[in-house]
């Protein structure tokens, strides 16, 4: 723990602030509290060792989504990468199950899609974010931003017109 008490202070007040709201992004990216909330602590650690020159920031809330997403996507792909293994392996595709009722139509479509094309979908539609900061924040360029959005947008399509139909 660091020894200097405006440093641990500064940075509590910025995770109180900001945690509720960076889980949230989390799971709904990546669907698991538990991962949520191991990849943001794992964040704001970072966070805390780098807390000199982040503090000055415009947006230090910013740099720890930045973090925890792109931390996150990979921890998916890895995730991903071996789960395909496993079923090549067993011959048998694994089961995923989720919560009941809405959430789960929504953590279904949202499993229709890839990780990159799950976070700039949240980023951009649920935290409000424009393409420029999420292409920012997750170190692409603006345009791969607008064809994760569109690739999106193309295959969630049909989940969304069943659901508006129902």
């Amino acid at each position: 723990m660091p020894d200097d008490p405006e440093l641990v202070s500064d940075v509590a007040a910025l995770y109180l602030r900001t945690w509720p709201r960076l889980i949230g992004v989390l799971v709904s990216i990546g669907g698991s509290r538990a991962d949520a909330e191991e990849v943001a602590q794992d964040a704001y650690v970072k966070l805390l060792a780098r807390w000199d020159s982040i503090r000055r920031y415009d947006d230090p809330e910013a740099w720890v989504r930045a973090v925890a997403v792109r931390t996150l996507i990979s921890r998916l792909r890895r995730q991903q990468v071996a789960h395909r293994a496993l079923s090549k392996l067993t011959g048998r595709p694994g089961t995923v199950r989720g919560p009941d009722g809405d959430a789960l139509d929504v953590a279904a479509a949202l499993a229709r899609i890839t990780p990159d094309q799950r976070a700039v979908v949240v980023l951009h539609h649920v935290m409000d974010l424009p393409v420029e900061q999420i292409a920012e924040e997750l170190q692409v360029p603006p345009g791969t931003v607008k064809s994760r959005l569109a690739r999106a947008r193309h295959a969630l399509g049909p989940v969304l017109e069943v659901s508006e139909n129902a």
